[in-house]
């Protein structure tokens, strides 16, 4: 399934295993290169994955459910942490990505499930440089939705600073 990272049509790499679809912890270690959690088993497999899997990499799936506070040990091992959104109106997701961000964590941080495109900028400002569009395949227009609103009071991950310290003047002319 195709998504955007950094707003550029790639391949999706990673696998998603879910013991609560009848997949084994033990099937986890054992060839896949890209492994995708639930934030529930990250102590875990985060075991398994330094005793025993050298190159894999690790990425780490979150819902609003979930209670983040220990995240912050985890970041120096993940390479990707998916944020779900599970419905449409459901807006969690937006705060555990400035949650995240605030931690310092640098890597992929993918919004996966129900958002509209007129969220995108919105995403994009929390923090999040990655979408999974529930197997929709973005389009030049979805794209161009991440520039359609031009000017920002408040700051964000993209730039902390308020309006009245952004430098806007000579755009406006």
């Amino acid at each position: 399934m195709p998504l955007l990272i950094d707003r550029q049509l790639v391949e999706n790499k990673w696998v998603f295993i879910n013991p609560e679809e009848g997949q084994q912890s033990s099937d986890l270690v054992v060839g896949i290169e890209y492994l995708l959690i639930p934030y529930a088993l990250i102590e875990e497999i985060a075991i398994l994955n330094l005793e025993a899997m050298g190159p894999q990499l690790l990425g780490v799936q979150i819902n609003g459910d979930d209670d983040i506070s220990d995240l912050a040990k985890w970041l120096p091992q993940l390479t990707l942490i998916a944020i779900e959104f599970p419905v449409f109106r459901d807006g969690r997701g937006f705060s555990l990505a400035r949650q995240i961000r605030r931690l310092g964590y640098q890597g992929e941080l993918r919004a996966v499930g129900h958002f509209g495109r007129d969220q995108l900028g919105y995403l994009q400002r929390c923090g999040f440089n990655a979408f999974d569009f529930n197997g929709d395949i973005p389009t030049e227009e979805l794209v161009q939705a991440f520039d359609e609103i031009s000017f920002h009071y408040q700051g964000a991950a993209d730039d902390p600073r308020p309006i009245y310290r952004q430098e806007i003047i000579s755009e406006l002319s």
